[in-house]
C-alpha cells in the first residue's frame, strides 16, 4: 500500500508584540457614567464642597497675603520679631523691586509639596475637576480621555518625593524661627503668638513626617525586617511613620489652617489691632 506523504506542518511563528499605548486611558469602571449619576442615598456631596471651599479661601488668603498685603497696603510680613510663615526664611536683597514679594522665593517649595500631596491629590480632584466627585458617583465623559498621571501635565505629580526633601529646608528654618521669637531686645518672652508658632511649625512637622513618600524613604526597598540589627531598627521607624501617615489627612488640614491663623496674627499685630500677652523674665 503506497503511503501518501503529508505535507510538513508550517512552523509557528511567534506573535508579535502588541504595540503598548502611549499612555494608559482611564477605565470605564462600575459606577453610572454621566456627572453626579450614582445611587448612593447618603449626602456624598457635602465632604468634596467643604474641601473646595476650605480649599479656595486658603488659596485666595495666601495669595493675597503673600503678594499683595505688604506691597500695596503696606501690612508688615513681621511684627515684635515675629516673621510670618509665609516669609521664612526670609530672603529679601536689596535688589528686589518694591512690588516683588520675597515669600515668591521661597513658597514654591510648600507650594510644590502640597500640590504633588497624594492626599490633596485626591481632595482637590473630587472637589474641583469632579474626577470622580465621590466613590460610585459619575462623572463627565470628558474625563474618559484623560491620561491618568502618564502624560503631561499630571505627570509632574511624579516628582512629590522631591518636594518631600525640599520640604525640610523651610521646616529647619520655620523652627529656628520660633525659638528665636523667644527673646526679644536681651528679654525673654512666651507670647501667645510664640506659642502659636511652636504650634504651627509641630504640625507642619507631623505633616512632612506623616507623608506617603517618607514612610517609603523608611521602610521602602526591602525584602527583610528582621534580617539585621538596622532593619529592624529600620522597621520600627516605618511602624511610627505609618501611625502618623494613617493621621495624614488630620495633619494636613490642621498644619494648613494653622498656617494661615499665624499669619494673621502677626498681621493683625503689625498694624496694632490685637496685642501679645507674654511672661517676659
Amino acid at each position: 500500500m503506497t503511503s501518501i506523504a503529508r505535507p510538513a506542518a508550517p512552523l509557528d511563528r511567534p506573535a508579535s508584540p502588541a504595540r503598548p499605548p502611549a499612555s494608559p486611558i482611564k477605565p470605564t469602571g462600575t459606577a453610572r457614567q454621566g456627572l453626579f449619576a450614582t445611587r448612593r442615598p447618603d449626602a456624598w456631596w457635602i465632604e468634596p464642597t467643604i474641601v473646595a471651599i476650605g480649599f479656595g479661601a486658603f488659596i485666595l488668603y495666601s495669595l493675597f497675603s503673600s503678594l499683595v498685603w505688604e506691597p500695596v497696603f503696606h501690612v508688615p510680613y513681621e511684627a515684635q520679631g515675629y516673621l510670618s510663615p509665609f516669609f521664612s526664611p526670609l530672603i529679601k536683597p536689596d535688589w528686589l523691586p518694591w512690588w516683588f514679594s520675597p515669600a515668591i522665593l521661597i513658597l514654591w517649595i510648600p507650594l510644590g509639596f502640597r500640590t504633588t500631596c497624594y492626599y490633596y491629590r485626591k481632595a482637590y480632584y473630587r472637589a474641583y475637576f469632579v474626577d470622580p466627585p465621590a466613590c460610585a458617583v459619575g462623572e463627565p465623559t470628558i474625563h474618559s480621555r484623560y491620561r491618568l498621571e502618564a502624560a503631561f501635565p499630571f505627570i509632574l505629580q511624579n516628582i512629590h518625593r522631591y518636594f518631600l526633601y525640599l520640604a525640610f529646608i523651610p521646616l529647619f528654618f520655620l523652627w529656628l524661627d520660633a525659638f528665636l521669637a523667644l527673646r526679644q531686645e536681651g528679654v525673654w518672652r512666651i507670647g501667645v503668638i510664640g506659642a502659636l508658632m511652636f504650634l504651627n511649625v509641630a504640625l507642619l512637622t507631623g505633616y512632612s513626617l506623616s507623608c506617603h513618600s517618607f514612610r517609603h524613604v523608611i521602610g521602602g526597598k526591602m525584602d527583610c525586617f528582621s534580617c539585621s540589627r538596622g532593619a529592624l531598627l529600620r522597621y520600627r521607624a516605618w511602624e511610627r511613620a505609618t501611625w502618623l501617615n494613617i493621621h495624614h489627612l488630620r495633619w494636613a488640614w490642621a498644619s494648613l489652617i494653622s498656617v494661615a491663623v499665624t499669619d494673621l496674627l502677626i498681621r493683625l499685630l503689625a498694624i496694632g489691632v490685637i496685642g501679645d500677652p507674654a511672661l517676659r523674665f
